[in-house]
């Protein structure tokens, strides 16, 4: 029997990779698929408007693992975050592996692989054991030759004109 339970990476440095998630999520649950959607790297002080919706939504559970970003914080220790993900990443696989979501959303988890602090083909080994069934979506900016070769189904978000670059910044209800 061929598997149903694929492997998609939204990607790029545009906009929308999260949203693209968030959309799947929704539709997932609508149609009463189980969902987790664990998000990394973006600060437990920060509230966003899909987090407070998801949470509320039948079928699907939301987690987020309150770490910084290297991007955004260029002092932060790499081997701080190491020691973290490791920890978060185990939780992560028992979670995928255990068949009780049929989709799991690893919103940001991209800058892990980027900066090493997850290593992509013992992620990829050790999820390998889960069911059948169970669709993994992956997003992050950053485009991995590897990530590519792994997923079955991949989106590139490209950012072509952004109003960040006219001095906007982030606006609530809308980017966040």
């Amino acid at each position: 029997m061929k598997k149903t339970g694929l492997i998609q990476l939204y990607t790029g440095d545009g906009k929308g990779k999260t949203t693209a998630a968030i959309g799947l999520a929704i539709r997932a649950s609508g149609q009463g698929k189980k969902v987790v959607f664990l998000q990394f790297l973006k600060s437990g002080d920060f509230n966003s408007g899909e987090e407070k919706v998801l949470k509320k939504l039948k079928n699907i559970k939301f987690i987020k693992f309150n770490e910084q970003s290297p991007v955004f914080n260029k002092k932060l220790n790499l081997k701080y975050l190491k020691n973290k993900s490791e920890k978060n990443i185990e939780q992560d696989i028992k979670i995928i592996n255990s068949g009780k979501y049929d989709i799991v959303i690893l919103d940001e988890i991209t800058h892990h692989f980027k900066f090493k602090t997850i290593k992509i083909n013992e992620f990829f080994n050790k999820i390998k054991k889960r069911p059948d069934c169970v669709e993994i979506v992956i997003t992050g900016r950053w485009i991995l030759k590897e990530l590519i070769n792994k997923a079955d189904l991949v989106t590139e978000m490209k950012n072509i004109k952004h109003p960040f670059d006219k001095g906007i910044f982030a606006r609530k209800g809308i980017e966040y």
